[in-house]
């Protein structure tokens, strides 16, 4: 079988991830290696087989894996069509490494809402300029890979602040031209990444992310209609760039912005002088209507030239 792996790697502009990893694997073996990182591993086609610290295990599509740093391991496809796999190398900022035992005894994962963040978080990741959603979403799948792995399912029993909510909203109002990361935020605020995420979403029915977008979305509307044209607009509001501003308008508004700037009703420049109506050849004026600027239409200086005379109801032919 010959061998082919189509790929996509990158490093993305999130505190944690060192890389993204995207391949699609027919007729290739990976031989034993190992990470200086955490592999957070969901297949999307096939099957893994793989060795971890002298043990057989397989990845399958329904499951997350997670492969520890430092642990020798390989893996090889199980089907003919080979597999498609997506993988976050994670650091030691998100997860510590002293957890790398309990990953060696449990790395798959069956967690149907895990998986579906996972595959959330990396839609965000291919989006430049949705860091804060990327940065959202990843705080909250480390910390349920961080319970499953340490066993504890149930919630914490931190103590709500009433103000965080509001004290990170303030945030964003003073900085959502610019942006403001999570783990920024998570200094100011003295709180959890992840608690912050799930207090603003508590409170206001929305991410953090969803809020920065709305209010650059909102500063931009009154730009276009000031005839700021759009690729001005998404520089001054924050955007990544013009893709990633008319992407998240649509989004928002329901219409691109440049259909959106051209909605209202077209202006009169200031000055223009009011247009005459010219009377065609050949067609009456209609009844009422007022004389043309220097014309001479009065009863009395039409006697005489069109061959009419006064009445006491108005003016008749002259016989």
């Amino acid at each position: 079988m010959v061998a082919r792996a189509d790929i996509k790697a990158w490093s993305p502009a999130v505190a944690g991830i060192s890389e993204v990893f995207h391949a699609h694997i027919t007729g290739h073996a990976y031989p034993m290696h190992t990470h200086a990182t955490w592999a957070l591993l969901i297949v999307d086609r096939g099957m893994v087989r793989y060795d971890l610290h002298r043990h057989r295990r397989g990845a399958l599509k329904q499951v997350v894996t997670l492969l520890p740093p430092h642990v020798p391991h390989n893996g090889c496809q199980v089907t003919p069509e080979g597999f498609r796999k997506r993988v976050l190398y994670l650091d030691s900022s998100l997860l510590d490494d002293g957890l790398a035992g309990l990953a060696v005894d449990r790395p798959s994962i069956d967690d149907p809402v895990l998986r579906h963040r996972i595959h959330l978080l990396h839609l965000s990741l291919a989006r430049p300029g949705d860091e804060l959603e990327a940065e959202s979403r990843l705080a909250l799948v480390t910390e349920r890979l961080r319970r499953h792995l340490e066993r504890r399912f149930e919630p914490g029993s931190t103590v709500e602040d009433p103000c965080l909510a509001e004290r990170l909203r303030d945030l964003l109002d003073a900085r959502f031209t610019e942006g403001v990361s999570l783990r920024e935020a998570s200094g100011v605020l003295h709180a959890h990444p992840a608690h912050l995420v799930r207090t603003f979403g508590r409170r206001f029915g929305m991410s953090p992310h969803q809020y920065l977008i709305g209010r650059r979305v909102d500063l931009a509307r009154g730009m276009l209609l000031d005839g700021v044209p759009p690729r001005a607009v998404a520089a001054s509001t924050g955007f990544y760039d013009q893709s990633h501003f008319t992407r998240h308008f649509t989004k928002v508004i329901g219409t691109s912005p440049g259909r959106y700037a051209r909605s209202g009703p077209p202006a009169e420049p200031a000055g223009t002088p009011v247009r005459e109506t010219r009377k065609r050849p050949g067609r009456r004026s209609p009844a009422g209507a007022l004389p043309r600027a220097g014309g001479d239409s009065s009863p009395a200086r039409a006697v005489g030239r069109v061959g009419l005379e006064p009445t006491t109801n108005g003016l008749k032919v002259r016989t």
